[in-house]
């Protein structure tokens, strides 16, 4: 099967210091690929590359075949329809109801009548089990809440490709592993990729299929298999860190 998402000799440095070095790997169309590691060991600012928001030092991103920083403008424009993403806090204009937040990305970049963009919202509102909403405020919501609508909102361009940075990151475990669900829920039922940052490790074994373990110390990946064997086989480092969690 072709990689959806390949990754090749990629460095990545913020303000021109080396935060990781040599990176190489290929995200499966279909797959739940988990981005960990500790805080500082450079998961978002990799992110940060992958949807094109930072280029990098050294090495190349192709997505769909395309390479990510050398396409032209509008190669590059309907490149990023084909993927959502899922911001650490949410990123929901806060002046804005719900439905409005949802209907931003349709009158932006597929514009349609106010009643089909309303319906598209409502129903994505219904994936991520918020149906009331469509009306309310995002300072009403629990945190809980506002993710799930930021998770609503990076799905109304129907992507086959989502970015999901910290998704459980201040969430009780009972909306953790909700989240958790609703992740499966789109890879099962639409069948959606999903490349997600967390150093959350219970999120990381209710979800990977894979998972890439950043190291803060030698600034480089250090493993990648699925959770399970990296708990069993993984370097010492990757297993201290996955061994936060009691093993299934």
């Amino acid at each position: 099967m072709e990689a959806l998402l390949k990754v090749k000799q990629l460095d990545l440095a913020w303000s021109e210091q080396p935060v990781q070095t040599d990176l190489n790997f290929e995200v499966q169309p279909g797959e739940v690929f988990v981005i960990m590691g500790a805080s500082g060991s450079g998961k978002s600012t990799l992110l940060r590359h992958l949807v094109g928001l930072q280029p990098p030092t050294k090495g190349s991103i192709w997505l769909h075949g395309v390479n990510l920083y050398q396409a032209e403008d509008a190669v590059l424009d309907a490149l990023r329809h084909r993927f959502g993403v899922m911001f650490q806090g949410g990123a929901l204009w806060s002046s804005l109801t719900v439905g409005d937040n949802l209907m931003l990305p349709l009158r932006l970049f597929a514009p349609d009548t106010e009643r089909a963009m309303a319906q598209a919202a409502r129903f994505k509102l219904a994936l991520v089990g918020l149906n009331d909403c469509f009306d309310a405020l995002p300072a009403t919501l629990s945190g809980g809440m506002r993710k799930r609508v930021a998770m609503a909102r990076s799905l109304m361009l129907n992507p086959d490709l989502l970015y999901l940075d910290e998704p459980s990151a201040g969430l009780d475990p009972i909306n953790a592993r909700r989240m958790d669900e609703l992740i499966l829920a789109l890879r099962d039922n639409l069948g959606t990729t999903v490349v997600m940052v967390t150093h959350a490790v219970d999120s990381i074994f209710a979800v990977a299929d894979r998972a890439l373990f950043l190291d803060e110390q030698l600034k480089t990946m250090t493993a990648l298999d699925s959770p399970l064997m990296l708990l069993r086989h993984g370097p010492a480092r990757v297993r201290e860190f996955l061994q936060r969690r009691p093993a299934p």
